[in-house]
């Protein structure tokens, strides 16, 4: 992404280097590592604004992408929530259904067993008259 659209005047750079007293070899050695260094490793205003761009636009992708995936998520928990309140319901009904034949069936039971219990006294009252009859 990084241009080299700045530009080096090694020339110039390697003759002040010459002036300040360092050797001509040293000098142009210097001024062809800086024009390397600038050209491969320095970003330009230019550079640094595409790089702008281009993380505005990803980000706002990745933000569009977002906002899509927790919509779609909210569709599908809305439904899931929407089918377990269903089943709930249903379960509730057959408990429900349920619970009254027990009840139904207890209460049956119950009454029977009264039943059988009050005639078996009733039997034991009627012998108990027939005896007291008999006797006096």
């Amino acid at each position: 992404m990084m241009s080299s659209s700045i530009a080096v005047d090694t020339l110039d750079y390697a003759q002040n280097l010459r002036k300040t007293g360092v050797p001509e070899e040293q000098a142009n050695v210097h001024a062809k590592a800086l024009a390397v260094i600038i050209d491969e490793k320095l970003a330009t205003k230019r550079d640094l604004k595409e790089l702008d761009v281009s993380l505005k636009r990803d980000i706002k992708e990745l933000e569009v992408s977002l906002k899509r995936d927790i919509k779609e998520l909210e569709v599908s928990l809305k439904r899931d929530m929407k089918e377990l309140e269903a089943s709930l319901k249903r379960d509730m009904k057959e408990l429900e259904v349920s619970l009254k034949r027990d009840m139904k069936e207890l209460e049956l039971r119950l009454k029977h067993d009264l039943t059988l219990r009050l005639g078996a006294m009733i039997a034991v009252g009627i012998t108990i008259i027939s005896v007291l009859v008999t006797l006096f």
